[in-house]
């Protein structure tokens, strides 16, 4: 069975982004040390017009060959003109209201959101799947996701967007690795507690 990884980048209070969920406020912590990081341990979760532009778009994938966005997160990429941004994945995009892929390698998931990551973890297969963005979509699927891999950037935002936008639910994991990054950033990872 695979996985289900939420892989977010946060303040110190927990938040993703600002109330409109823009995240730029964390882009400065993504230094060579941190950058390097990445390379190394979660090469597929660069995008793919990111890895070409820095000449690293033949790097292997090691942990993810799947991928789940929300609307906004894809948006993104769609006001950049980029209409695959993780071309070297499978790409799933989770929409109610787009309709129509702009691009015959991203399938729009508009309903059933749940029941498909449930098919897409019950597949036979040596890598995982990638949880990027997304609080509602993350909220929508806490039940299925089996790992938290959190990128902490050492800034207080106050408000903003919340990794999980769903109702009141304690739901526990235990800890596993922490890396510490000289530029104050910190990576935890959790797994389910089952």
């Amino acid at each position: 069975m695979r996985q289900l990884t939420y892989f977010i980048a946060c303040s110190i209070d927990g938040f993703i982004g600002d109330p409109g969920g823009d995240a730029s406020s964390m882009y400065p912590f993504v230094d060579e040390e941190f950058f390097e990081f990445l390379k190394a341990e979660y090469p597929e979760t660069i995008a793919t017009h990111g890895r070409r532009a820095v000449g690293i778009d033949d790097l292997p994938n090691k942990k993810y060959d799947t991928i789940i966005q929300g609307r906004a997160s894809y948006d993104l990429a769609l006001g950049m003109d980029v209409t695959s941004p993780y071309a070297h994945m499978r790409e799933y995009v989770a929409s109610r209201t787009l309709k129509e892929s702009p691009d015959p390698h991203v399938e729009i998931v508009s309903e059933d959101l749940v029941g498909r990551v449930r098919a897409l973890k019950s597949e036979d297969g040596e890598f995982g799947i990638y949880l990027c963005g997304g609080s509602q979509i993350a909220g929508e699927l806490i039940d299925e996701i089996d790992e938290l891999v959190i990128k902490t950037y050492p800034v207080v935002l106050g408000t903003g967007m919340p990794m999980f936008g769903s109702g009141f639910a304690v739901t526990e994991f235990t800890p596993g690795e922490v890396r510490t990054f000289k530029n104050g950033a910190i990576v935890r990872t959790y797994t389910r507690k089952r």
